[in-house]
């Protein structure tokens, strides 16, 4: 319930959208036969039926569309009760943006990812237990590594040479009891709206804060406990920041809740405290990450962060804002607005960034994900000092399996 991407659904194969609060598939109680969603009536994504309108529909799925029935390589968990899948990302930027994109010029493979996972879900009575594996390679891979680590521990360093490499950002065991569940092993972080799976994300490119100021993953014990459907608790204790079962002086807190403070307004404050760890000593601190995400209309979502980051060797602040549109399902518009701030002794670096995007879904496995951004910075700390600001454009397609 998580007011982030990390609420993202990899193991139905859903076309990619933006984020909102997940609903429970347990309300019908304890008692209730499972459902498994095998025998659901598909949806073409229109008003009226099919005959009607999306076997005639010529706008491009502007305002109509069909989507089709998504596919699986492997099939579904029906039967196993285990998933597995994944997606392959593809695309092309014209600069390099130094937060995963950044090898501008060419057609890069940016996600071969592959998971395999079984849903803890016990809807709240009694013993279950799940697991998550998943790997990556691409052009994402060394970003995603544990670079926390000591060197060449888990996958620190699995680079294959140039822009490419390979990772193993999740393998956890998880075990649920009621409303408690607990995971253990190496997970992604809880902080921030933006992920590193691409089809957790509406944009290619990523947010300055996202990348400088936030975890990817963590390596530890996290427990969540429901207190009803709108609230969540967390708490956990981790080995830092981004470490891969390995220490390397981290030691810290994660935590925090979500709720769904009105039926259309879903908040998220996460925290971490202690020492990140990276082989730094005593680089104790505090982060934070708010996340309120707002469902404005039935097709309109707004979404607001604020991110402060405060250790010894770093102190940053990141407002982020996002504004989503969906015209059909199809077709989305998307906006992001950033400001980004590092303090340090000698001043403040301030940075701006702006991303206009749109998301089609010309089937329910593949978006293809256009966007225009454009970046300010007087400092020269991100931009080249010679410019101050740029404007740069890029275009991905993902397709799951």
């Amino acid at each position: 319930m998580v007011a982030s991407a990390q609420t993202y659904s990899l193991s139905d194969n859903a076309p990619i959208k933006p984020v909102v609060f997940a609903e429970s598939n347990c309300d019908a109680g304890c008692d209730a036969a499972p459902d498994c969603g095998c025998d659901a009536t598909p949806d073409c994504g229109c008003d009226s039926a099919a005959g009607d309108c999306c076997d005639r529909c010529l706008d491009l799925g502007l305002r109509c569309c069909d989507l089709g029935e998504p596919f699986t390589l492997f099939g579904t968990s029906c039967c196993t009760g285990v998933d597995v899948g994944g997606w392959v990302q593809a695309g092309y930027t014209d600069y390099n943006t130094g937060m995963f994109n950044n090898h501008p010029g060419s057609l890069d493979v940016n996600q071969v990812w592959l998971y395999a996972e079984k849903t803890l879900d016990n809807c709240g009575c009694g013993w279950d237990w799940g697991f998550r594996f998943d790997y990556v390679y691409g052009t994402d891979g060394p970003d995603t590594q544990a670079f926390g680590n000591n060197a060449n521990r888990w996958d620190e360093g699995w680079d294959n040479g140039g822009f490419y490499g390979s990772a193993i950002p999740q393998l956890y065991l998880e075990v649920g009891y009621n409303n408690l569940s607990v995971k253990l092993g190496h997970f992604f972080t809880l902080v921030g709206y933006e992920v590193v799976p691409a089809t957790g994300n509406f944009f290619y490119s990523h947010a300055f804060t996202m990348y400088n100021s936030e975890p990817f993953t963590h390596t530890g014990a996290l427990a969540t406990y429901t207190l009803c459907n709108d609230v969540e608790i967390y708490a956990g204790w981790t080995a830092g920041w981004d470490t891969g079962f390995d220490r390397n002086k981290g030691d810290s807190f994660l935590g925090g809740f979500s709720t769904q403070l009105t039926d259309d307004i879903g908040f998220t404050y996460i925290v971490t405290a202690g020492q990140r760890g990276n082989g730094v000593v005593n680089d104790n601190g505090y982060s934070h990450s708010m996340v309120v995400d707002v469902v404005l209309t039935d097709r309109m979502n707004y979404v607001f962060q604020h991110d402060l980051l405060s250790y010894n060797t770093l102190e940053t602040t990141g407002v982020n804002q996002y504004l989503f549109y969906e015209l059909s399902d199809c077709f989305a518009l998307g906006g992001r607005f950033e400001w980004w701030q590092v303090k340090e002794t000698s001043g403040d670096r301030d940075l701006y960034e702006f991303t206009v995007g749109v998301n089609y879904r010309p089937h329910a496995n593949m978006v293809i994900r256009p966007e225009l951004r454009w970046d300010e910075d007087n400092t020269g700390f991100i931009v080249p000092a010679a410019h101050n600001d740029r404007v740069g454009f890029g275009i991905d397609a993902i397709v799951t399996f």
